[in-house]
């Protein structure tokens, strides 16, 4: 039997061993993932050898910590500065990050990235994997973040613009993807944007998927606009996670079918 498993903490609300498991399951792969509450990355990452674990999703706190405790990094995660994925080849560490992969397969489902603007709010890990792969497929980000000086290290980290986010009533673009927690539960009905704005976009994702439809995605569907939670990200990212740990491509309608069933009688959900 292969051994993956997910590292964090906490970790307890994760969908992550659901989700993989039920793929494995589908997929006649002889295969575990189990979630493990961390408080020594370094010392868990030396396990991963110890105990032959063959693949590790990496969460929160961790993303960017385990970067030094690995023997290589990939180009993409470098760029980002932060790992969600490690590949165990003969006790060789690698880190990988297919945050940014998930979230650009599920935008490029529903709308053209390239030559196209994205207002990303926040200015954080998962913020980075968005501005990373908009560039990646061609398309224009624009960074808002509250605190300016981070928004502007990260705008001049990738060469794009930022502003404050009190200056979103000024802008216009394709897409808005909110990559803040606001509106995550338990504060489900928190916006981080007004609602009278909304219509400055033609499309509006979040990348929260607790609840599945946040106050923000609700207040843009009553202005008539095209949304996307963060459910169909955090199944493409899983995927590609089981696509480089296996060499397989996973069941993905499947995946999303399990994760929903547990999401829709309380809408809640674990990263």
């Amino acid at each position: 039997m292969k051994i993956f498993a997910l590292f964090g903490n906490p970790t307890g609300h994760s969908l992550s061993p659901l989700m993989h498991n039920a793929a494995y399951s589908k997929m006649g792969i002889d295969a575990r993932y189990v979630a493990f509450c961390v408080d020594d990355i370094e010392s868990a990452v030396g396990g991963i050898r110890g105990l032959n674990i063959c693949g590790v999703s990496i969460t929160i706190p961790f993303k960017s910590a385990v970067m030094k405790c690995l023997d290589a990094v990939d180009d993409s995660a470098l760029k980002i500065g932060a790992v969600n994925t490690i590949v165990n080849r003969d006790g060789i560490l690698t880190g990988h990050n297919t945050d940014w992969l998930g979230l650009s397969i599920a935008l490029k489902e529903h709308m053209k990235i390239e030559g196209n603007t994205f207002v990303i709010l926040g200015a954080g890990g998962t913020a980075r994997a968005a501005v990373y792969a908009v560039q990646k497929e061609r398309g224009i980000p624009i960074i808002l973040n509250r605190t300016v000086e981070k928004g502007g290290e990260l705008a001049a980290e990738f060469g794009c613009d930022s502003y404050h986010m009190d200056n979103i009533e000024n802008i216009r673009a394709d897409c808005l993807i909110n990559t803040t927690p606001v509106g995550m539960d338990p504060d489900t009905e928190k916006s981080p944007v007004k609602n009278d704005i909304i219509s400055n976009f033609g499309c509006v994702v979040d990348v929260i998927y607790n609840p599945l439809r946040t106050k923000l995605l609700r207040n843009a569907e009553k202005a008539g606009c095209p949304v996307l939670s963060g459910l169909d990200m955090f199944v493409h990212q899983g995927a590609e996670q089981i696509k480089i740990w296996t060499g397989m491509e996973p069941p993905r309608e499947y995946m999303k079918e399990v994760v929903l069933q547990r999401l829709k009688p309380g809408d809640k959900n674990g990263d």
